[in-house]
């Protein structure tokens, strides 16, 4: 069995050569992340040239994400580069001072600051590491008291714990960085900081408006603010997945919170019908260490079970000493935990209703094969929907999505237990049958004899147009 969780993969300065890459590809990445907070858009461009040659070298595709910087919550430059804070001593944090920052104060990227909080509240900075007490608002300075101290250097992260900081998700910076997004053709765009379904709209539309040539990517919401917990149902509703952001979100609503949160919000996303990814020091000791820790392997392991889309690394391969060793460690570790997996496909099924016929004969299609013991479920498909209703569900045996559309292909390679792939089908149902078991076959991924579904719509290439499941034995 294939593995059927997908690996998003950051690319970065150890990531950017081009045999690098394409050893990754080969490794198992799946979707090539390009970080949006450094670079310039030429730079983009560029890098998403490298990640459609390196995939072409290695025979195969990615899709390639493009991450929205959002909102830079974030206190200003130090003159030293640094300072040491101290338990007990006062700090003000000062969004009108120009001049670079010292232990008794420092300014602030986030000019809001001082509109967005009152004395008791709690920040957090540096991921949490530094914790301030508000005790006074006077103007644009706010003054606090080091509850927690230690090193605070340039530009670190500032939450508001319990949330409620009023900066937009989506800065003049994304607006611009969506047009390089679409120029680029990205199968993706993740939002950063989203709090409700507005912010994920206003998303969309930016996207529509930036591409001409009717190209549409993929939106994932990054639910990193503790405002979007409540928000969630409504966000994935106009989303096409989300990213369980473990960093600023765990700052916001406390470690503790986190584990749950991961289970609750996966297992919505597929109720759904949408993606999720987890992320977010996934494998944080292999940024320096050749292995990682057994906390990492599990950690990687309960997502999978989970049933997450896929699992993200960011510095592990941006900025780390052994990127492909990260990648198949991760490949080897969800290997092994979908062999795991509860495969009860009927207690799934239970209490389902579907009025649509297409995604009918999808669920038709899982259900027939887990049943007869098939050994494969292929899907014509132009959009992809009829791949992704059939990768909601756990039936422990591969789906080969076949589509004649490039871009339908990319966006697939997201859905845990998919495997797309482009084939100029006929518009005849028999002969674009027969390719596609001939296509199969030809990879080894049947052989005569095996079992196997296949779904399909008439007339064929029409998007939403599956009406026919079909059983078939390899000839």
């Amino acid at each position: 069995m294939p593995r059927a969780t997908k690996i998003v993969a950051t690319l970065g300065p150890s990531s950017s050569q081009p045999d690098i890459l394409e050893a990754m590809i080969r490794a198992g990445v799946n979707v090539v992340r390009l970080n949006f907070s450094h670079g310039t858009a030429q730079d983009h461009i560029d890098r998403a040239d490298m990640v459609r040659a390196a995939a072409q070298r290695a025979g195969t595709e990615v899709a390639i994400m493009a991450d929205l910087q959002g909102p830079k919550i974030r206190v200003g430059k130090f003159a030293n580069g640094k300072v040491q804070l101290e338990n007990g001593t006062p700090f003000v944090l000062d969004a009108a001072r120009t001049e670079p920052g010292d232990t008794e104060g420092v300014g602030l990227d986030y000019k809001e600051l001082p509109r967005d909080v009152k004395p008791g509240d709690t920040l957090l900075l540096n991921d949490g590491l530094i914790v301030l007490k508000v005790v006074a608002v006077k103007g644009a300075a706010v003054h606090t008291t080091v509850v927690m101290g230690g090193e605070l250097s340039n530009n670190k992260g500032i939450n508001k714990q319990g949330g409620g900081l009023t900066a937009p998700a989506l800065t003049a910076k994304d607006m611009d960085d969506i047009r390089t997004a679409m120029a680029l053709k990205a199968d993706y765009v993740a939002v950063s900081f989203p709090k409700n379904a507005t912010d994920m709209e206003l998303a969309r539309q930016l996207c529509n408006v930036a591409c001409s040539d009717g190209h549409r990517p993929g939106l994932i919401a990054k639910i990193e603010r503790a405002e979007a917990i409540p928000e969630l149902e409504n966000i994935l509703r106009v989303s096409d997945g989300i990213m369980v952001a473990r960093g600023d979100l765990a700052v916001e609503v406390g470690n503790a919170a986190v584990p749950a949160l991961q289970k609750r919000m996966i297992k919505l996303a597929r109720e759904h019908d949408k993606v999720a990814i987890t992320a977010t020091q996934m494998m944080e000791s292999m940024i320096l260490a050749p292995v990682p820790t057994r906390a990492e392997v599990s950690d990687v392991a309960n997502a999978v079970l989970d049933g997450t889309d896929a699992v993200m690394l960011s510095a592990e391969t941006a900025a780390g000493r052994f990127p492909l060793e990260t990648v198949k460690e991760m490949a080897n570790i969800c290997q092994m935990a979908e062999q795991a997996s509860d495969r009860n496909l009927d207690a799934s099924f239970v209490g389902k209703t579907f009025k649509r016929i297409d995604q009918s004969i999808a669920m038709g299609a899982l259900f027939t094969a887990y049943h007869l013991g098939a050994k494969a479920i292929v899907a014509l498909t132009e959009s992809g929907s009829t791949a992704l209703w059939m990768s909601r569900h756990n039936v422990g045996m591969p789906i080969y999505a076949l589509t004649g559309s490039l871009a339908s292909q990319r966006k697939m390679t997201l859905y845990r237990n998919v495997r797309p792939l482009l084939m100029d089908t006929s518009s005849d149902r028999d002969t674009a049958l027969a390719q596609a078991e001939d296509s199969l076959k030809g990879k080894g991924s049947i052989k005569t004899g095996d079992l196997y579904a296949i779904t399909c719509g008439e007339p064929m290439g029409a998007p939403g147009g599956t009406n026919m499941l079909k059983i078939c034995r390899a000839s």
